[in-house]
């Protein structure tokens, strides 16, 4: 059954960054081919650097990271290429480049409603998680190793028109004409097969940070990029868990190949 087709393919090939849009990508079980390669380690606490605590590191949402020949190239707002010193000098915080999680390496993950009741300059309360719990191993990937939306959610989730994709970082964007609400919900426990050979394993919702509240480039902050899928798509990823605002799934891969935007999107 054709569920869609691919109407966006994004990578970011530095943790917690700005991005980059493809027209193809080569999927493997390490999802796609040059994302999350690098990220940043603050040098103070050893902890890998991520936007999800908003009062350290939402300035790192105003880098973007572009693929070269030679690595991954950051540049800043302003259009200046960046070295460790000139990130150090963004961020306020000494940090260094890493192509690996430090071993025990954990996830600091600011709690979303006192981000959204105290602001992104208060110093609230966080949790820890380990790194990739359904991706390969020594990678940066918050949980699973590919982040699907679907254009139905995105237009759910916005006021005038959809919300801009980028706000929720997928890695796949799912053109879903003519459906309603949040069409992925029930494609979790199933596979996706896109194009004519890749295959995903649907795992979970996706539960929502406060990182999607956060201003991304010229994306201005937007408290309601969380508000909304708490009052319209509170569910439970994982058992256990209880509800939770939610938007996109995660997918783990079962079968690599290239993707194409335009690709068909089908349940078998």
């Amino acid at each position: 059954m054709i569920v869609g087709a691919v109407g966006g393919l994004h990578r970011y090939p530095m943790k917690s960054a700005l991005g980059e849009e493809l027209t193809t990508a080569e999927i493997t079980d390490r999802g796609i081919a040059g994302d999350r390669v690098r990220a940043l380690l603050d040098t103070a606490t050893g902890r890998v650097v991520s936007a999800k605590n908003p009062r350290l590191w939402r300035a790192l949402l105003t880098v973007t990271a572009r693929t070269a020949p030679d690595g991954v190239r950051l540049r800043s707002a302003d259009g200046r290429e960046l070295d460790e010193a000139g990130l150090t000098a963004l961020l306020g915080r000494a940090v260094r480049t890493v192509d690996r999680p430090p071993p025990g390496a954990q996830l600091e993950r600011s709690v979303p409603e006192d981000v959204l009741d105290r602001g992104v300059h208060a110093d609230v309360p966080a949790t820890m998680h380990a790194f990739g719990s359904a991706a390969p191993p020594e990678t940066f990937f918050d949980f699973a190793p590919l982040h699907l939306v679907s254009t139905a959610t995105l237009t759910a989730l916005g006021t005038d028109g959809p919300v801009a994709a980028a706000r929720y970082r997928p890695n796949l964007v799912i053109d879903t004409p003519g459906e309603a609400g949040f069409p992925e919900n029930a494609w979790v426990g199933r596979e996706l097969r896109v194009g004519d050979g890749v295959r995903l394993e649907v795992i979970a919702a996706t539960p929502r940070c406060a990182v999607p509240t956060l201003a991304h480039g010229a994306l201005p902050r937007d408290p309601e990029a969380l508000r909304r899928p708490a009052r319209l798509n509170r569910v439970e990823p994982l058992p256990g868990m209880g509800p939770l605002p939610c938007a996109g799934v995660y997918a783990r891969v079962l079968a690599g190949g290239t993707v194409r935007r335009g690709d068909a999107v089908s349940l078998p």
